[in-house]
């Protein structure tokens, strides 16, 4: 599976992953609104044996098939993305 993944200039550390390169509209207008500019940075495989820095690549991969999207939350922010 492949990601694209964007920065947000108005939220720091905060990066959205999507399934599609530029499919905004897979994202809830409440969702988007508050990332502000999004900057492309990195294209990628989500594969069985990928590791990521701060996200879990099978949690990444779920909400990707669910929701089109994935958003990673700086380390200090409970991630609502992720179950419990």
């Amino acid at each position: 599976m492949q990601a694209y993944v964007y920065k947000s200039l108005r939220k720091p550390d905060t990066y959205l992953y999507l399934g599609k390169r530029d499919d905004f509209d897979a994202l809830p207008p409440a969702v988007r609104a508050p990332l502000g500019e999004l900057v492309f940075v990195l294209e990628l495989a989500l594969t069985e044996n990928r590791r990521l820095a701060r996200a879990d690549p099978a949690v990444v991969r779920a909400n990707l098939q669910a929701h089109g999207f994935h958003l990673q939350f700086p380390p200090t922010v409970l991630d609502p993305m992720v179950d419990g």
